[in-house]
C-alpha cells in the first residue's frame, strides 16, 4: 500500500468485515448520526443526566468495540504483535466509546425529550 486514500481504507474495511457487514455498520453510523443532529438541532440544549448516563456507557462501548473486533478478524488478545496493534485496538476502543456515548444520548433523547416538549412548548 503506497498511498493511502479513501478507496484503499474501504477496500481493506471490506475485506476485513465483508461487504454486506461493513456497509451495514456505514448505515448505522449515518442514521445514528443523523438522529442526533436531529435531537441537538430539536432540544437546543444539552441535557446533562443523559450526558452523564451516555459517559457511564463509554466503558462498555470500548470492550465491545474490541471484542467485536477480535470476533470478526477472528483472532485473540495475544495475537498482538507489537505497539501499533496496541495503538490500533486503542483506537478501535475509543471510537467504541465515544459510538456508544452518541447512541445512549441519542436514544435516551428520542424516548424521553425535554420536559418543556412534552407540555407543547
Amino acid at each position: 500500500m503506497k498511498d493511502m486514500t479513501v478507496g484503499t481504507l474501504i477496500a481493506v474495511f471490506e475485506e476485513m468485515f465483508g461487504g454486506v457487514l461493513f456497509w451495514m455498520m456505514v448505515a448505522v453510523a449515518v442514521v445514528v448520526t443523523v438522529a442526533y443532529l436531529y435531537v441537538l438541532i430539536r432540544d437546543r440544549a444539552v441535557s446533562w443526566r443523559k450526558f452523564l448516563w451516555a459517559q457511564l456507557s463509554m466503558p462498555f462501548g470500548a470492550v465491545a468495540a474490541v471484542l467485536f473486533v477480535l470476533w470478526v478478524t477472528k483472532s485473540h488478545i495475544s495475537d498482538l504483535g507489537g505497539p501499533i496493534d496496541v495503538i490500533v485496538f486503542l483506537g478501535i476502543a475509543a471510537m467504541g466509546a465515544v459510538g456508544l456515548a452518541v447512541l445512549v444520548y441519542t436514544a435516551e433523547s428520542l424516548i424521553w425529550p425535554a420536559k418543556d416538549r412534552l407540555d407543547g412548548k
